[in-house]
Order: C-alpha cells, then sequence, then structure tokens
C-alpha cells in the first residue's frame, strides 16, 4: 500500500525514530526528573517545544508543493490560521457561562460588541467532531477553490506567490474587522478546556505536545507517501518542466490541486494544535510576513527534503525565542541576515550539506580499500 512504502525507506525510519526518542526524553525529563535538577524540562519548555512542532508540520506542508510541485506559495499562512480559528472557536463554546459574561452561548466578545445571537458559521462549533472536521475542510476548501482557479489558468512563478499573498492579506484585514464574528483585532483566547481537560494543567500541556508530535510523524508519512509514489514522479516533473509534462497527456493542474489542498489540510492540522497550546488566536497568523518566514524555514532546512523542513522550522523558531528574549529588535535583521546567509552559502540548505557530507564519506576509500604504500614501493 502506497501509505506503508515510506516505513521502509531508511531516511523515514531514521525521522520517526529520532522523533520518537525526542518525544519520549522530554516526556520522561518533564515527569521523571525533580524540578531544579539540571535536566528537568519545566512544563514552560514542554508547551515551547509543542508549538515548535506545529511550526515543523507547517514546514513540512509548504515543503510539499514549493519543494516537490514547484509552487512557492507565500499564503500557507492562511491555511494555518483558519485552521487555528477552527480550534479557538470550538475552545470559546466550551467556556460555556464561566466567562466574564456569563452568557451559556455567546462568547464574551459578542456580548461586550452587544451581539444578540450567535452567528450561523459558529454553529456545530460547541461538538468536538464538527470542529475537528472543520479544521481539515475550512482550509481545505478554501485551497480548492483558490487552487482550481488560479492552476485552471495556469497562473505559475512569481504571480502565484503574489496572488497567495494577496489572498493571505486579505484575509488578514477582513479577520481583524469586528463585525465578522471572529473576535476582531483580540482574536479568541481565555480558553479554559480541550475534550474536557483542563489547558492550564501541566498534563494537558504535555500531552498536547506529544499529539503535535504524532501529527508531525503522521504528515511527515502521509507527505513521503505522496512523494514516493507516481503522482509525486509527477509533480516533480511538473515542478522541472511543466510543458512537457502536459505534452505527455497529464492533467497537471489536477495533481497540483491535490497536492495543494492536502498540504493546506496539514497546515490547518498544525493551527489546530498551535492554538490550545499558546492559548490565543488571532488575525496576526494571517500576516503576509510570517508566510514568508515558514518559507525561510523550508529554505534553510533544505527545499525537496522533507525532514530539512523539520530541521529549519525548529532552528529558526529556537533562535527567535533566544533572540527576541535578548535583543528584540533586532530580531528581523538577524533574520534577513539568515537569508542571505542561506542564499548566498547554503542554497541547498542543511539537508543538502548533511547530504553532500554523506557522499563525501561514502566516496572515500576504507581502510581495507587503500593500497598498501610498502607493499607497492
Amino acid at each position: 500500500m502506497w501509505l506503508t512504502r515510506p516505513f521502509n525507506e531508511r531516511s523515514t525510519q531514521i525521522f520517526l525514530l529520532i522523533l520518537t526518542v525526542a518525544v519520549i526524553a522530554v516526556t520522561v525529563l518533564h515527569l521523571a526528573v525533580p524540578a531544579g535538577h539540571p535536566l528537568y524540562v519545566s512544563g514552560y519548555t514542554v508547551g515551547l517545544l509543542g508549538k515548535y512542532l506545529t511550526y515543523a508540520l507547517l514546514a513540512v506542508a509548504v515543503d510539499l508543493v514549493w519543494g516537490y510541485l514547484g509552487i512557492l506559495s507565500l499564503g500557507h499562512g492562511a491555511f494555518f490560521a483558519i485552521g487555528g480559528y477552527a480550534m479557538g472557536m470550538y475552545l470559546m463554546r466550551q467556556i460555556g457561562d464561566r466567562g466574564t459574561y456569563g452568557d451559556p452561548i455567546l462568547p464574551d466578545f459578542m456580548v461586550f460588541l452587544n451581539w444578540d445571537s450567535l452567528p450561523w458559521f459558529w454553529y456545530g462549533f460547541d461538538m468536538a467532531w464538527f470542529a475537528f472536521a472543520m479544521v481539515l475542510i475550512a482550509p481545505g476548501l478554501l485551497a480548492l477553490v483558490f487552487g482550481w482557479l488560479a492552476f485552471r489558468s495556469r497562473v505559475t512563478g512569481v504571480y502565484l506567490s503574489i496572488i497567495t499573498q494577496a489572498m493571505t492579506f486579505a484575509l488578514m484585514l477582513a479577520f481583524f474587522r469586528n463585525e465578522m464574528g471572529f473576535g476582531g483585532n483580540n482574536g479568541l483566547t481565555d480558553f479554559r478546556e480541550l475534550l474536557g481537560f483542563d489547558l492550564r494543567s501541566g498534563a494537558t500541556r504535555l500531552g498536547l505536545f506529544i499529539a503535535s508530535g504524532v501529527a508531525l510523524a503522521l504528515g511527515y508519512v502521509v507527505c513521503r507517501s505522496i512523494v514516493g509514489s507516481k503522482l509525486g514522479r509527477v509533480c516533480v516533473a511538473t515542478r522541472d518542466a511543466e510543458a512537457r509534462t502536459r505534452f505527455l497527456g497529464y492533467r497537471v493542474e489536477r495533481f497540483q490541486l491535490f497536492v495543494f489542498v492536502v498540504s493546506a489540510m496539514l497546515a490547518g492540522v498544525a493551527g489546530a494544535l498551535y492554538v490550545p497550546q499558546v492559548g490565543i488566536i488571532n488575525p496576526s497568523e494571517f500576516d503576509p510576513i510570517f508566510s514568508i518566514e515558514i518559507v525561510l524555514w523550508v529554505a534553510l532546512g533544505g527545499r525537496a527534503s522533507l525532514y530539512g523542513a523539520v530541521i529549519g522550522a525548529v532552528l529558526v523558531n529556537y533562535a527567535k525565542t533566544v533572540f527576541t528574549g535578548v535583543m528584540p529588535d533586532a530580531w528581523l535583521f538577524a533574520l534577513g541576515g539568515l537569508f542571505v546567509f542561506v542564499t548566498v552559502f547554503l542554497p541547498q540548505g542543511v539537508a543538502g550539506l548533511l547530504g553532500h557530507l554523506k557522499r563525501r564519506r561514502d566516496d572515500e576509500p576504507s581502510d581495507s580499500e587503500t593500497p598498501d604504500k610498502e607493499a607497492t614501493a
């Protein structure tokens, strides 16, 4: 079966092993090591690492369309945010009459803005199965409509990148408006519980961290399955020579649309796992700068490698955490400098560098293959 094929790949086995060991290690160090010990992982760190894992899943989604399909999407932040809003709407409905204004139906921001009834698009979000389904359906539907219009019109290259960025910017402006019914500038926050579990408890934070690791593993396997299939080979052919692929009889726009929708749904899952861990979702997640940052994660890690996207997402966001704590005003300059460094010195990213070192090691003759100088003298 095509979904099980990646488990036979050495790279996938190594990635899943490292991810599993990392998740287990963090869990053990958080639960079994006493606080104050040098190896203790605090609840704050667990939440931070969980956020990194959601970003890694988002980077994998972007690498799927950019690395293997040749579509430089500057709008995946929108799919991430929509998945986050779907989860946030469910979490807001779970507050019920425990909110500041005590209304059992309307969220606090709607009571504050004098809304007299719940908007129609909020119905169903009091049920977990509906909300989790919308995490996939909402970004997938947006990608389906957008992709169908763009790909059938054969919009490619920089023009496609520009309209994906325009889509994200338009959504950001729309979600900033109070009358849209999504909390306006403040967004959705003050979450209390998820599936009956208190979001403020350490056990729930740890559970979300583990769930993020599982989602990353599943997302990686799905992407590897697509890349290693005939579909993936057609995608690479489209990336390298779209006109020739069309000439061979392939309906390129159908392949592009399918992969684009899958990528958007993975980004939505990442956003849904991100929101309960950070405790808020607002229109700033639609900011086009965020989508550009995602592309930088993939570029640093290595385009068309998937595991490189994970490396890039973790490295860049760890650097951002450190930099914003020490010199918050200098982070954007550091980000720009990092982009220049990657472009000039690491055009294939960290994954490309690792691959180059591996090839050099494989090309070096072993001791048994080295001729004996004394014997040849």
